[in-house]
């Protein structure tokens, strides 16, 4: 079946990074992008959600980064559900 290139074929992986100091990590990849959400702690004990994108632009390969902290989860989590609750609408 030919695919239009307004779909992506989405893969989500839990990987174990041994080098990585995530103490959870998972990936998801989509087209020529993949995602990284990793759970880490911070040396003063207090857990952060790191989520990096890592794509590839012609001959550059581009990575961003996005922390957030402990006491914003909560918020964050409920403003993606709330977005991919509007998407599928």
């Amino acid at each position: 079946m030919p695919k239009d290139k307004s779909q992506s074929i989405t893969n989500r992986t839990e990987v174990a990074m041994p080098n990585n100091s995530a103490l959870y990590s998972t990936m998801v990849r989509s087209g020529r992008t993949t995602y990284f959400v990793d759970l880490k702690e911070a040396k003063n004990g207090h857990k952060y959600l790191s989520i990096s994108e890592n794509k590839i632009d012609g001959e550059e390969k581009k990575r961003i980064t996005v922390r957030v902290f402990g006491e914003s989860i909560g918020e964050f989590q409920k403003a993606i559900n709330d977005a991919a609750a509007a998407i599928a609408q």
